[in-house]
């Protein structure tokens, strides 16, 4: 397989499954655990893995603008509620600062291109380097 969804809401890897048994993603393995579970080692073989998956935005995106599927094409949405205005803007202090936990695999696995996108707030309340939540 040369894709790899991960998403920690049972219902968006739901909805990832029928987008890929109907053809309209890529085949590959969704992967349900936290971002904070997965190891560099788990993504060995996927040439594209998508983070933060949702509804499988990015990956279709891919497959509109002709990327070959079996380029290393790595894509991260970390949630936004700890920089946006619907969040409690608590910043790197919050539990949902996720952002630490994608970079961290990216430094690992040094995929050929990254996409990635977070609000324009996150620039104000803080880097998204640092430390990732464990818990």
């Amino acid at each position: 397989m040369a894709v790899y969804y991960n998403d920690a809401d049972p219902e968006a890897c739901a909805w990832l499954r029928e987008l890929v048994a109907a053809g309209l993603l890529p085949a590959g393995e969704v992967d349900e655990r936290s971002i904070l579970e997965v190891e560099p080692a788990d993504l060995l073989g996927f040439a594209q893995c998508h983070f933060f998956a949702g509804i499988g935005g990015w990956p279709y995106a891919l497959r509109l603008a002709g990327v070959a599927e079996d380029l290393s094409v790595w894509t991260g949405s970390p949630p936004c509620q700890p920089f946006s205005q619907a969040g409690q803007r608590k910043g790197q202090d919050d539990d949902r600062h996720l952002a630490p936990a994608f970079l961290r695999l990216v430094a690992a696995c040094r995929p050929k291109l990254v996409f990635g996108e977070q609000v324009a707030s996150a620039a104000v309340l803080g880097k998204v380097g640092g430390t990732a939540r464990t818990a």
